[in-house]
């Protein structure tokens, strides 16, 4: 098996529903994600996945949909004070945590049909969540 992981930088912002810590409030993060690719073969240039095309695929979507955002439970109260004030909203239908964004983003790049097989999303320098399906290894 041949494995190749990139880096992608972003920032953006959250709040947690049904939370009693300070995540309950509106606040950000400067996160590292950590995209992961795993092929059997490589193909005829010899790459798991051209890096430019991840970049040009996941790191523009996330540019577009989830940088500089507010990401938020769709269920959010605030979220129609948030939107009547014109603020870019990514709205899920779970909460926002990094476990559900980290997911969010590993079936993005398995919809574009890229061979990923785990997403890490650090939410800051310490502590990370890990999206890998079941029967990943």
């Amino acid at each position: 098996m041949y494995r190749v992981a990139r880096e992608i930088d972003f920032c953006y912002g959250h709040r947690l529903l049904n939370y009693e810590g300070k995540c309950k409030h509106l606040h950000g993060h400067n996160g590292l994600l950590i995209v992961t690719f795993e092929v059997a073969d490589l193909d005829p240039r010899g790459m798991v996945i051209d890096f430019g095309d991840i970049k040009r695929i996941i790191s523009q979507w996330i540019d577009k949909h989830l940088d500089h955002r507010m990401i938020l439970c769709r269920q959010d109260p605030v979220v129609p004070v948030l939107e009547s004030m014109g603020e870019p909203l990514f709205l899920m239908d779970e909460n926002p945590t990094a476990e559900n964004i980290s997911r969010l983003i590993f079936e993005f790049a398995a919809s574009q049909g890229l061979p990923i097989v785990e997403t890490a999303l650090y939410e800051t320098p310490r502590c990370v969540a890990v999206y890998r399906p079941t029967g990943r290894t």
